[in-house]
């Protein structure tokens, strides 16, 4: 042909105009060939004797790096909240122990699940190992994301939360222990020195029992061990590559950590099964809320219809995502600069709330 006809950019988008959700665009240039112009002449898509600008249609695309961005601030915020929280969790257990009732006079409580289920000593050790498994398997898959900044303010979000709403229900109602097997240590009353000494304990040794600092009762209602065995398999099952020959047996033994762990709690008789129940409950109802908001952009606008929007939590969690328009991918990168490979995989999309 000895002409070649223009190029229509509404013909192209359909009378419409693309916007990504971001707002966030780039632009780039789209050559239009004319008379007398071959398009096999031109280096890397651009005439070097062009001088009509109209030879050139800008096009505006999504500009990813705007799309999800890192802001490590915020990801120090969430951590700070966490760990507050979890320093809390300590300080509450510490005031709850002088308010557990002896043994001796408050015998436990009835549990369908003890009336047919005998202790097993050491399976509190193997639900704890399990735990220790889990959190570490996790801190490695988050340390290979390549928007662990974003993954990791969720987490500290979402367990920080976790562990606000413990603190509030094991001071509110102070069960007594499970199990006559259970050996509190003594009360301290008025010594403020030794409570700190027994929170700073607590806190150095994770609050696990085979660390040997979790020497106090009380915290029963909800189960802090129930949370991380199941906060960690979620976030593991979320942002797992969904396509790679591995997944389906590394999902599968993180469950399988997560569920055995789970048991072994009321098999040791450490907590009872309500204890265990709401902290199932509550975790998952969380992340699944949470997660559901954040991949679905008109659930982060307050409105009446949203009734998402009616939680106290509502907004921190916008500020802690209100930069990150879309489902967040399942990139991995090394966690250093060298050598950098990169898989991208699509992650589970939550549309709705699930059901239990």
């Amino acid at each position: 042909m000895d002409a070649t006809e223009a190029l229509n950019l509404e013909d192209l988008t359909g009378g419409q105009q693309v916007m990504p959700s971001s707002g966030h665009t780039k632009s780039m240039l789209l050559l239009v060939a004319s008379e007398g112009c071959k398009s096999n002449n031109i280096p890397n898509g651009i005439g070097k004797g062009q001088k009509n600008p109209k030879e050139f249609v800008q096009i505006s695309v999504p500009d990813s790096s705007h799309k999800f961005p890192l802001e490590w601030w915020k990801t120090g915020i969430a951590f700070v909240y966490a760990l507050f929280n979890l320093i809390m969790t300590s300080v509450m257990i510490t005031v709850v122990h002088e308010r557990v009732p002896p043994k001796e006079k408050n015998p436990p409580l009835p549990d369908t699940f003890f009336d047919y289920v005998d202790r097993v000593e050491w399976a509190f050790k193997i639900s704890e190992v399990n735990g220790l498994i889990l959190v570490g398997l996790w801190t490695i898959q988050w340390l290979l994301l390549r928007y662990r900044s974003i993954v990791g303010r969720r987490f500290f979000f979402i367990m920080g939360t976790l562990y606000l709403y413990r603190c509030i229900t094991m001071y509110i109602t102070t069960l007594p222990v499970p199990g006559m097997h259970f050996q509190c240590a003594p009360k301290l009353y008025g010594d403020s020195q030794a409570k700190l000494q027994r929170i700073l304990k607590l806190i150095s040794g994770g609050g696990l029992s085979i660390t040997g600092s979790h020497i106090m009762c009380g915290d029963f209602l909800y189960s802090g061990h129930t949370v991380m065995l199941t906060i960690t398999y979620l976030f593991i099952k979320e942002y797992s590559p969904r396509r790679s020959w591995w997944y389906s047996w590394y999902l599968w033994i993180c469950w399988l950590l997560s569920a055995v762990g789970i048991i072994c709690i009321l098999i040791a008789h450490e907590h009872y099964s309500v204890d265990v129940l709401v902290a199932y409950y509550i975790t998952t109802r969380l992340f699944w809320w949470y997660h559901t908001m954040a991949n679905i952009p008109t659930l982060k606008t307050p409105s009446q219809t949203n009734q998402f929007s009616q939680v106290w939590w509502f907004q921190l969690f916008l500020f802690l995502e209100k930069n990150v328009h879309s489902s967040v991918p399942c990139s991995y990168v090394w966690p250093i600069s060298w050598p950098a490979s990169c898989l991208k995989l699509p992650c589970w999309r939550y549309s709705r709330v699930q059901k239990l």
